[in-house]
């Protein structure tokens, strides 16, 4: 299963960013679809999932800032962040994850994010 992410760059603290991961159809629907973020010198942490029936989870640093979804007509998962801080810089990792068969876990290749001060 491969998964490309996009959407990464620069924007100042207060900003607005969307990220976008595009993977195929058959495994997008039946899978849990996530957001991860590494800052530099610090583990990979989970930013927000969303299941196959929607539902979603967030980390407590976004709550309230970031919105993930998922259209699995378009086989793509977004992230919206807005509200950014600086504390929000790293690089951002799509996952689908799938524990039953057929199970899975794949990983996007990475955007940065960048938020200035």
């Amino acid at each position: 299963v491969q998964l490309q992410a996009s959407g990464g760059g620069l924007a100042q603290a207060g900003g607005s960013l969307r990220l976008s991961c595009a993977g195929p159809r058959s495994a997008f629907s039946i899978a849990i679809l996530a957001w991860y973020r590494q800052a530099p010198g610090k583990q990979r942490e989970l930013v927000a999932r969303v299941t196959p029936d929607d539902n979603t989870a967030y980390a407590d640093s976004v709550k309230g800032r970031f919105t993930i979804s998922r259209d699995n007509m378009k086989n793509t998962m977004y992230l919206q962040m807005n509200s950014l801080k600086p504390e929000d810089t790293g690089v951002y990792f799509c996952n689908a994850d799938r524990r039953t068969w057929p199970a899975f876990s794949s990983w996007g290749q990475g955007t940065q994010v960048t938020v200035s001060s």
